[in-house]
């Protein structure tokens, strides 16, 4: 059964803090670079990941936006990329102590795959060396809309760098996740279990989860096709998905599809 709060648990006894979210581009990174960079992102330079992954980065004031693929052409240790679907693919919160949060995904019956280690080069004012990160994941039947996960940084320092922090979109952060779910009520406990909020449902009969920086909006297709419009992703023969990824900015709002990428990005002020 699952626990109702975090806060029953010891020492991260706290509401669930934002570390990134993910867009998964398989093997088209170089056009996703393209890509986002016309949207007015400052991205970092390529990643090579120890697991076989590559990546982009787009860092923001304490969280940041991933597009995670694999090397084009060749064989891969991430296979698991090329099977799952095109775009927002991943919801992942900070931890302090990936050892102490699979304790506590275990209390809570959400526990998968034990924690894992990895690294990829970074080249710091032309020296290489090794952003380092331990990660635990949500088990994938518990929120099959995507990857729920913890990730413990082992060098944010190398992340979190001022020159990659400012965007000609002038975004600042990640604020809200839009889960599209036949089964809003169920996603939306299942949430707030998780990182230790309350369901909030609001008039509409939408679901609202608050964490310390982002907050998860749970909805029916239905929902969210009143919100998006044409712009709205099709569900298709799926049970859930990640609908929408909403960034604060600056600049005027607006709404963006990405069809190559199966991606909608709201920016608002």
């Amino acid at each position: 059964m699952l626990l109702k709060k975090w806060q029953k648990l010891d020492r991260e006894a706290k509401i669930m803090q934002l570390d990134h979210v993910v867009i998964n581009v398989r093997a088209d990174m170089d056009a996703a670079e393209i890509e986002f960079g016309n949207l007015g992102f400052t991205i970092t330079p390529r990643g090579f990941h120890t697991l076989g992954s590559i990546n982009h980065l787009m860092i923001f004031e304490t969280d940041y936006l991933e597009l995670i693929g694999v090397p084009e052409g060749g064989e891969t240790k991430r296979a698991d990329l090329l099977t799952a679907p095109l775009g927002i693919n991943g919801l992942v919160f900070k931890s302090e102590d990936v050892d102490l949060t699979f304790k506590k995904l275990k209390e809570l019956g959400m526990d998968g795959e034990p924690p894992r280690s990895f690294s990829r080069p970074v080249e710091i004012d032309g020296t290489m060396v090794d952003a380092k990160f331990r990660t635990v994941s949500v088990r994938p039947d518990v929120f099959p809309e995507g990857r729920v996960y913890f990730c413990e940084h082992g060098t944010p320092e190398l992340v979190w760098r001022k020159e990659w922090q400012s965007h000609k979109n002038k975004i600042t952060a990640v604020v809200e996740m839009v889960v599209v779910t036949t089964t809003v009520t169920e996603t939306a406990k299942n949430y707030a279990d998780l990182v230790g909020s309350e369901v909030e449902m609001l008039t509409n009969g939408v679901g609202a989860v608050a964490t310390a920086d982002i907050l998860i909006t749970i909805c029916s297709p239905a929902q969210y096709r009143d919100r998006y419009g044409e712009s709205a992703s099709d569900l298709g023969n799926r049970s859930s998905m990640f609908g929408a990824l909403v960034f604060t900015s600056l600049e005027n709002p607006n709404v963006v599809r990405l069809p190559v990428y199966d991606s909608v990005l709201e920016f608002k002020n």
